[in-house]
């Protein structure tokens, strides 16, 4: 990944230079291995401060809102499709936007990575093709990289950036197909045990909203949880205001989540978020067979209407 961070420096010095661009979005080395932290270059020089690898987890798209200068960003395929949706609804400018696609092999978690090392801190890291290289007080552990990405990952189905102005790297093929197994396990139970899994999830949830302010697509001016008239949840936290919360993010985010994973990655407790988005995602493409980012030409699935859409809601049995 040295060469592709070696690009990624090249191309926004030279977009800086030329003032093409005002200001790149990128990342750039965090303070704990194998995490990248979201950097702001505005001068030439600064560009050498960027980089890329395994950890540079954080959707990008979720910083082009509300900026009239010009703006290139890194951007993986999964921020690709967060950009086409934010374009889609007029939220930032293509004119303004250079998008630096970069082609991504997965993304590390370091939760996972963490259960694997007992307790113990993690001082180094490096992803070495298909391996994952630790290093600890105690000695290197080599463990394979499948076992420590993001589930997000595991199942994307666009690793190559769906929209770029310029590509780094080569194009990267599906790491496996998905099915939505978690959905449809999830599906498989009975109302009593959806209702119980999912007021165990949510009594867990501290109300924080990370996972809002980590989404690309929760940008309300005001969302309905701040609101005082009327009160949609109480203040205090509760597994039903909760859910209720959840819930409706999750309807809101219908046909426009790009399952990118950023809910569940910003979530401090842990919360498995993605299966109640995922299965708007899933719904979404069997019902209309549209997929949130993936074709900034289409129209999406909540803004078009056809006579032969399905509507079993208005069928009586």
């Amino acid at each position: 990944m040295q060469e592709l961070a070696a690009a990624i420096q090249e191309t926004a010095r030279k977009l800086l230079e030329e003032k093409t661009v005002d200001l790149v979005i990128g990342f750039a080395a965090g303070s704990l291995p194998l995490r990248s932290t979201p950097c702001f270059v505005r001068k030439p020089e600064d560009a050498a401060k960027l980089t890329f690898d395994a950890g540079c987890e954080n959707n990008l798209a979720n910083y082009l809102r509300q900026r009239n200068e010009k703006v290139a960003v890194v951007a993986k395929g999964c921020d690709t499709r967060a950009i086409v949706v934010l374009l889609q609804e007029n939220q930032i400018k293509r004119d303004n936007l250079y998008i630096i696609g970069v082609p991504c092999q997965g993304m590390v978690d370091r939760v996972k990575i963490d259960a694997l090392l007992d307790g113990q801190d993690l001082l180094a890291g490096q992803v070495q093709g298909e391996n994952v290289v630790l290093k600890t007080a105690a000695g290197e552990k080599q463990v394979a990289l499948t076992d420590v990405l993001h589930d997000t990952c595991k199942t994307c189905q666009y690793a190559t950036p769906v929209i770029y102005d310029v590509l780094l790297g080569e194009p990267v093929q599906p790491r496996q197909a998905d099915n939505f197994e978690d959905v449809k396990a999830f599906e498989a139970l009975s109302p009593a045990e959806r209702k119980a899994r999912l007021t165990e999830e949510f009594s867990k949830c501290i109300r924080c909203y990370a996972c809002r302010n980590a989404c690309p697509m929760c940008y309300c001016s005001e969302c309905f949880v701040d609101c005082s008239t009327p009160a949609w949840i109480r203040k205090s936290v509760d597994p039903a205001d909760n859910l209720m919360f959840q819930a409706v993010r999750v309807f809101h985010l219908a046909g426009r989540c790009a399952d990118c994973g950023a809910c569940d990655r910003a979530c401090p407790m842990g919360l498995n978020l993605r299966t109640m988005t995922r299965k708007l995602v899933m719904d979404v493409k069997e019902l209309f067979g549209y997929e949130a980012g993936v074709n900034l030409e289409a129209k999406p699935a909540l803004s078009e209407f056809a006579f032969d859409d399905p509507q079993p809601f208005l069928v009586k049995e």
